[in-house]
């Protein structure tokens, strides 16, 4: 479209249109431009956005030259609108040039201001003239255009022209706006301070005045006296004269300083009513000072200060919570403020002195019934905002004091006193194993008449005491002392005493092995953390017995480890290998029999172990404390060993006070004929259940049982799942050389699944606390109990019953239900051990007698128990529960007699010293509980060949 210009005209061309295209060739539909001649005097419309089609201006300066010429000459036609209107029009201009071949795309207005382009501006310098100004000079300089890259390329640049940035222009506005907001912020700034002003003019014109009045009404009410005692006295003596006109005279008395001649009274009733005023005004107008004081040091006020009232608050906050003396001072200071304000009031309306207005100010804050004697309006006013005063100032106290007593309270309810206590026992933790420990410990403690065991937990004080209480067990004389808090926290480790405990255990949690374990870590961490030292030794009980390691290395000497997992499957396995051996280690773990001492005799000095072993009544020594060795302690020695100075002899007695060495007895020392060892046979062992380290027994059976022996293994794991999970462990089953190992798979509560088995036909069965439910203590004993029913029950209908003569011994025991009474024949045929994890289902397991034993977790709590009392204990527990080393196990009589021979103990000891072993108990035929180390040792008795004995061999 061409436009009005001449040779410099620049044209628009637009593609042809084809006036019949085909409906298959119809190209795209565009937008339609608009165009718009540059003498068109209507403006140039704006659309709102990208919806619109945009508007074309076709303009017909000139492509170079000519084109900067015509802008010159409009922009010098229009200067005389203003420099703004000039600078806006040749922006504008250069806008219309620049922009895609002559197309000007309006951005919208109504999104603010466009952010311009970087484009390059081409300027031209004006012609200087002396009649303009500064102004006009720099606008004439300033002017130019943009040029496309076309003409930047075809039209030659002056010298005269430099380039700037378009850019400039939007900052420049921006700059502007910002300098426009902060002086309407110092206008508003301003005005509040006049406010302020405004208002402390008010508040003084409305105080002087009435001060002022209060004055003069003082003045004339002198004056009226003084006028009536002058009359008074002329009236009396009749005289009028000079003498009168003496009276008469005024007192210098200038209304500049009535401040200075009021009374008492007057300048006390201004100090009350000002005090009143004060804090409203100071309230309403606080955060005005920091504003005052930027004024007059001429600073810039911070836009994020914080407003000074909320800063106050603030302080006054941290100091309540910081401080817990300050809420006693700010009361303290509240009573003595309101009992001086209050005097000082009472003081202005009435006549007494201040003294005794400061005195009836506190009889009126201590008792608010004695205002009722108060007389005149003003004091009556008075006297009840001073009784309402103290009312409220007393009712803060009595909350204050409340408050106090309650905190206290609640702290000891919920165990967060200190502890004062030395020589202690601490427990750390919490665990099903708790009330058999508690039970152990509190009988260890009754020989020296009680003691105090302190147990910290994670749980509530007042649970645990409760559960606790639910033991019905005597303690006597031990106290029990619950406190809640972590044993990872320092803070809570002082607060029970641990640099002055005896001993401390660390019982295990009820999570996983690796967490617990894991906890025990951080547990055994935060002891040797404490600054003051532990002065006793540490017993912690590890679920794992890979981890054991790691902990003794974190710990050091002062660390003892009891695997809680190891200890029940060797109890286990030696249990179901030897019958009746389950209960001599009940009675040798626990306190309520005979247990461990280590003690010094300085008197057994220079004496052989043989004549030793004799010397106590009331003790049985099995071993020597070597103290040439570095305390190690030895089980079991030689008879010819010397005991030398500073060695200690470990004994099986009732209690460390109960024995004494004593005069040698007098014994035969008659030669027995050495009977040889029973032989071997293989037996047929069957494991219901998966255990953690179901490896670690088996190595243990590979030790204890003959060559050709069976261990049949039924759960539900998968046997390829089995075979990793061996392997993982560290045992390879194709390298067993005594046992094979027979795989079935099942659930042991499904009585079908155990009837494939040939349950007759096994020497003894372990039930195993499976471990995909050893997080649960009660799911994992139901498994275990209906398991046992189950087996039991088809043993029954599976086995004949056994002949009334060897099943008499056992009738007084049995129960009166018959099914009962089937499956406890059916015992008598093979050996079930059962893992029962709670004791008051052991209980119930062992009333019934279906079981030939029940361990439970009792056993590792005699055993935490013994090795806090005596840490040495620990080393004598693990050789016995070891494969190899010295063990302890049940003998037959033909051993060590003849049948119907008549010997007392100590012959028997010395009878078993011929075969290196120790005797420390016997099982009488006609008894079912054996008698670890018997009293009347030196009495003779007649012995039979059914008897058995319980002695420590070194497995030789």
């Amino acid at each position: 479209m061409p436009s009005n210009g001449g040779s410099g005209e620049s044209t628009s061309i637009q593609p042809p249109r084809n006036p019949t295209p085909k409906k298959s060739e119809r190209p795209p539909v565009l937008k339609k431009f608009k165009s718009l001649s540059p003498n068109d005097p209507r403006p140039t419309p704006r659309f709102p956005g990208p919806l619109f089609p945009a508007v074309r201006r076709v303009t017909s300066l000139p492509p170079s030259s000519d084109r900067r010429a015509s802008i010159d000459t409009d922009a010098s036609a229009k200067h005389s609108s203003g420099i703004s209107n000039v600078t806006s029009s040749n922006l504008s201009s250069i806008d219309v040039v620049n922009s895609f071949s002559d197309r000007d795309w309006m951005y919208p207005s109504f999104l603010g201001p466009h952010a311009a382009r970087n484009r390059v501006l081409t300027v031209k310098a004006a012609p200087k003239s002396p009649s303009r100004g500064g102004g006009e000079r720099l606008m004439d300089g300033v002017q130019g255009k943009v040029v496309d890259e076309k003409q930047q390329i075809d039209t030659p640049t002056n010298k005269e022209e430099v380039k700037i940035v378009a850019s400039q222009v939007s900052t420049t506005n921006i700059t502007q706006s910002s300098s426009v907001s902060s002086s309407s912020a110092r206008r508003i700034r301003g005005m509040k301070l006049k406010r302020y002003f405004i208002f402390c003019l008010v508040i003084f014109s409305c105080i002087f005045p009435v001060s002022y009045v209060t004055h003069l009404r003082n003045i004339v009410a002198r004056l009226e006296e003084e006028n009536i005692n002058l009359r008074r006295w002329c009236s009396e003596t009749d005289v009028v004269g000079n003498k009168g006109n003496e009276v008469l005279q005024p007192e210098d008395d200038s209304s500049l300083n009535f401040f200075g001649n009021a009374d008492g009274r007057t300048v006390a009733l201004y100090t009350v009513v000002f005090t009143l005023i004060m804090p409203f005004v100071l309230y309403k107008y606080l955060d005005y000072l920091p504003q005052i004081k930027n004024i007059s040091k001429r600073t810039k006020p911070d836009k994020e200060e914080v407003p000074l009232k909320k800063r106050i608050a603030y302080m006054v906050d941290v100091c309540f919570s910081v401080y817990s003396y300050a809420k006693l001072f700010a009361l303290l200071f509240a009573t003595i403020f309101l009992i001086a304000f209050g005097g000082l009031a009472l003081y202005a309306v009435s006549d007494g002195s201040l003294a005794e207005a400061l005195w009836l100010s506190w009889t009126f804050v201590a008792d608010s019934g004695n205002h009722a004697d108060s007389v005149g309006i003003g004091s009556r006013i008075v006297s009840v905002s001073i009784s309402s005063g103290g009312m409220l100032i007393f009712a803060m106290i009595l909350g204050l004091v409340s408050d106090a007593i309650s905190e206290k309270v609640d702290s000891l309810r919920k165990g967060k006193s200190e502890v004062i206590e030395n020589n202690h026992i601490l427990i750390l933790g919490w665990s099903d194993k708790l009330g058999s420990l508690l039970k152990q410990l509190a009988i260890a403690n009754k020989s020296v008449g009680g003691g105090a065991v302190v147990v910290l937990a994670e749980r509530d004080k007042e649970e645990m005491e409760m559960e606790i209480a639910k033991l019905e067990f005597d303690f006597m004389g031990t106290s029990v002392i619950c406190r809640s808090g972590s044993p990872l926290i320092l803070a809570d480790l002082k607060k029970v005493s641990v640099s002055k405990v005896r001993a401390i255990i660390v019982l295990a949690s009820d999570e996983n092995a690796d967490q617990s374990d894991a906890r025990a870590l951080r547990v055994v961490l935060s002891l040797t953390g404490v600054k003051e030292g532990l002065r006793g030794h540490v017993v912690v009980e590890m679920s794992d017995i890979d981890n054991e390691p790691l902990v003794k290395l974190v710990g050091g000497d002062r660390i003892e480890t009891v695997v809680a997992h190891d200890v029940i499957g060797r109890l286990m396995i030696q249990c179901a290998l030897q019958t009746g051996l389950a209960q001599i280690w009940e009675d040798i773990l626990g306190f309520e029999n005979d247990e461990f001492y280590i003690k010094r005799w300085p008197q057994l000095d220079g004496m052989q172990f043989e004549d030793v072993l004799i010397s106590f009544p009331d003790a049985i020594p099995c071993g020597v404390k070597v103290a040439a060795d570095s305390g190690m302690i030895i089980l079991n020695p030689d008879d010819n060993y010397v005991l030398k100075e500073g060695d200690e002899v470990l004994v099986i007695a009732e209690d460390d006070d109960t024995y004494a060495p004593a005069p040698l007895p007098e014994v035969r020392r008659v030669g027995f004929p050495n009977v040889p060892e029973l032989p071997k046979y293989p037996e047929k062992i069957l494991f219901c259940g998966w255990r953690r380290d179901i490896h670690d027994m088996i190595m243990v059976l590979e030790a204890f049982l003959a060559p050709g022996s069976e261990l049949w293994m039924f759960n539900e794991v998968p046997e390829k799942e089995r075979e990793r999970k061996l392997i993982d462990g560290g045992l390879d089953s194709s390298g067993l050389e005594k046992i094979k190992l027979v795989h079935r798979e099942g659930n042991a509560v499904i009585r079908r699944h155990l009837e494939n088995l040939p349950l007759e036909t096994f020497d003894s069965i372990l039930i195993l606390a499976d471990e995909s439910l050893e997080d649960s203590v009660v799911h994992s004993d139901s498994r275990s109990l209906a398991t046992l029913l189950l087996i039991r029950d088809i043993q029954s209908k599976r086995l004949p019953y056994k002949d009334t003569q060897s099943t008499s011994l056992r009738l007084a025991g049995f129960s009166q239900s018959s099914w009962i009474r089937e499956m406890q024949q059916a015992s008598d045929k093979s050996i079930i051990i059962s893992e029962i994890l709670d004791s008051r289902t052991r209980n119930l397991v062992s009333v019934s007698r279906i079981s030939d034993y029940v361990l439970s977790n009792e056993l590792v709590s005699m055993a935490l128990a013994m090795v806090a009392g005596d840490k040495q204990i620990n080393r004598v527990l693990e050789e016995l529960f070891a494969e190899e080393g010295n063990e302890m196990c049940i003998k037959p009589a033909e051993f060590y007699l003849f049948d119907q021979e008549e010997l007392c103990f100590y012959d028997i000891m010395l009878r078993g010293r011929q075969r290196q072993e120790i005797v420390i108990g016997y099982r009488l035929a006609n008894s079912e509980r054996a008698i670890i180390n018997p009293p009347k040792k030196s009495e003779p008795r007649k012995w039979s060949l059914d008897d058995v004995f319980v002695v420590f061999s070194s497995g030789s």
